[in-house]
């Protein structure tokens, strides 16, 4: 019997010359800082050069999409990094938030074609959010950077539309 061995796409190896954008909120600094440092970090450790990334602070995670949405347009980034932090309060307000920015951001990386990893942590706590930035869950920020690095690559080596 004859086994057939489908064909895998793969990753490119991260290109040196790729130009990458940052997105972060300002509210939850303490927070959001955390998880921009371990967004720099990985890509800087994947090769990508401090000149080639681009920060854009935003005040708050409900202005993420449209800053993402400016960056996406203009074509000069392989991917835009989108971090935030919503907290649970005693309302419901951050589901609307949440659900907003997260079908937005979704909406702008089919219609621009390019990665958008989603970095909002949706959380009860600030202890939870500090344990997702550098903490024992890890930094959400940093797998954003290495999911940007990884959708990048794999785009480059599929066949296009």
């Amino acid at each position: 019997m004859l086994v057939v061995v489908p064909t895998e796409f793969k990753p490119a190896e991260p290109n040196s010359k790729d130009r990458y954008a940052i997105v972060v909120a300002q509210w939850n600094q303490l927070v959001t800082d955390k998880l921009l440092d371990g967004a720099i970090t990985t890509l800087l450790g994947a090769g990508i050069s401090e000149g080639l990334i681009n920060v854009a602070r935003v005040p708050g995670s409900w202005e993420l999409p449209l800053a993402a949405q400016q960056l996406a347009r203009s074509g000069r980034y392989a991917a835009v990094i989108c971090l935030g932090v919503v907290i649970r309060g005693e309302t419901t307000h951050d589901e609307h938030i949440n659900r907003g920015v997260s079908l937005a951001l979704g909406q702008i990386s089919l219609e621009c074609e390019l990665p958008l990893p989603l970095g909002l942590l949706t959380v009860n706590s600030l202890e939870q959010a500090l344990a997702r930035a550098g903490g024992d869950v890890g930094n959400k920020g940093s797998e954003c950077a290495e999911a940007a690095l990884h959708m990048v690559g794999l785009l480059k080596t599929m066949p296009e539309a």
